[in-house]
Order: C-alpha cells, then sequence, then structure tokens
C-alpha cells in the first residue's frame, strides 16, 4: 500500500529536514514537507510535529502554534484514528493544544539542555512504539529548555497506560540522575487516551530523528528508526 506522511513546516522549526530525511531515506515512504497554513488532512496518512521553536517561543513553547490552522487539520485525523505525532516542540504544542495531557515546563536547571540521554519503553502499543518492546532501553538524544514534563491527574495516565517513555540508566531503572529535566516521575513521553484501540496521538521530548543513522550516535545505535517504523506498521494495521 501506499503511505504518504506530512511534516509540518512552522516558522522557527529546525527539526523539520531531519525527519524529512529520515522518512524518505531511512524508512523510505512518501513525504511531504507542508507550510503550516497549508496543511491538509485529507493527503495524509500521519502528521509529525517537528521538533525546534515554533513562532520563537514566545509567550512558551508551543503556545502560538497550537493555534495554527494546520492543528485544526490535525485534529480532524486525530479524531479518526490516524497518527498525530509531535517530537519536542511538536510536544508542546501537542499539549498547548490539549491534544495531549499536561504541560512542558521550564527544566529545573532554568538551562537549555542538549545530550543523549536513555529511555525506557512503558507502552508499546501506540503509533510510535509498537516496533518495541516493553522494557526496552533506547538511547536518544534531547534538546530543550521547556521539557519538564508536568500533569495533575499523573494517577490517571498511569491507570490509562499513558505514559509511553520515561528517561532511565541504561539498565532501565528510574534515577534522580536519569532524569535530565526534572520531569514528573521521569517521563519522557505520552499519549491520548483510547479505550478502543491503539493510541494514535503521542508526544516525546527526546529526538528519534537524530538517532537514526549509526554515524550520529555515540554507540553506533539507530534505535530512532523504531519509531518511525513504528508509524509505518500502525498505518499499514489500521488499513489492513
Amino acid at each position: 500500500m501506499s503511505i504518504k506522511i506530512a511534516v509540518i513546516m512552522f516558522p522557527g522549526a529546525n527539526c523539520d529536514l531531519d525527519t524529512i530525511h529520515v522518512l524518505k531515506n531511512v524508512i523510505h515512504v512518501d513525504v511531504d514537507l507542508v507550510w503550516h497554513n497549508y496543511f491538509k488532512e485529507s493527503n495524509y496518512d500521519a502528521v509529525i510535529l517537528p521538533g525546534g521553536f515554533s513562532f520563537g517561543d514566545y509567550l512558551r513553547g508551543g503556545i502560538i502554534a497550537a493555534h495554527s490552522p494546520a492543528i485544526d487539520e490535525a485534529k480532524i485525523m486525530f479524531k479518526d484514528g490516524r497518527p498525530v505525532i509531535g517530537i519536542c516542540n511538536g510536544f508542546q504544542i501537542l499539549a498547548e493544544a490539549q491534544l495531549l495531557p499536561g504541560a512542558l515546563l521550564k527544566n529545573d536547571s532554568l538551562k537549555f539542555i542538549c545530550k543523549w540521554v536513555n529511555l525506557k519503553v512503558e507502552n508499546n502499543n501506540t503509533a510510535f512504539s509498537n516496533k518495541m518492546n516493553l522494557g526496552d532501553v533506547l538511547a536518544l538524544p534531547i534538546a530543550h529548555s521547556e521539557g519538564r514534563y508536568f500533569t495533575d491527574n499523573l494517577k490517571e495516565l498511569e491507570e490509562n497506560d499513558q505514559i509511553v517513555f520515561k528517561y532511565s540508566d541504561e539498565n532501565g531503572e528510574f534515577t534522580e540522575t536519569s532524569n535530565p529535566n526534572g520531569s514528573l516521575e521521569n517521563i519522557a513521553g505520552v499519549c491520548n487516551y483510547n479505550n478502543a484501540g491503539v493510541c494514535n496521538c503521542i508526544g516525546i521530548m527526546p529526538h528519534p530523528e537524530r538517532a537514526s543513522e549509526a554515524i550520529l550516535s555515540p554507540k553506533g545505535t539507530t534505535h530512532g528508526t523504531l519509531f518511525f517504523e513504528s508509524i509505518v506498521e500502525f498505518i499499514t494495521r489500521r488499513s489492513s
């Protein structure tokens, strides 16, 4: 089957071309880079909101982009079960648009953090994690200043299995030192609640597009490809 994915371009984004490269040249799927004002959901099987600093992160990360026409289109995709993925700034946008629970606050250090971290898979029943195993520990980089996840409804997220990824050490243990930004319960990624099937809307702070080729990884791993392969797998299953 033919799969077509959109990567939205916002003013200030800086990871859109990286994401396009991985989808096109590593995963080998049809992908378009679409200016946020021109995005039309009917043309695509999935949409990715990439990392960067949409609209310069004025006011706070993601809040202006959350009111873009592209998000109105993404909400249509969200409702009919197509994948809606937010990476870093994209996660902030989805939270601000209330498509995902919680908020992304300033890092507890109040500094921009850019380094490789470990990520433990807590839920592999989503459109962005189905090619992984529960408990897998993945190596990905982070690059953000507003990545500290917080929610008033932690118990609800835990009961609904909406916590998809947590920061951990190499052994999958959750420690204070493995939490790079002070996120509540080491949370690095969450999904929507869906009691009828696989969760289709996911936000994650680390950057899988920067970890999808061995030459970019300090350990020569390509864990980032699993995220994009999961999108393809989700679309394929959904269409069969």
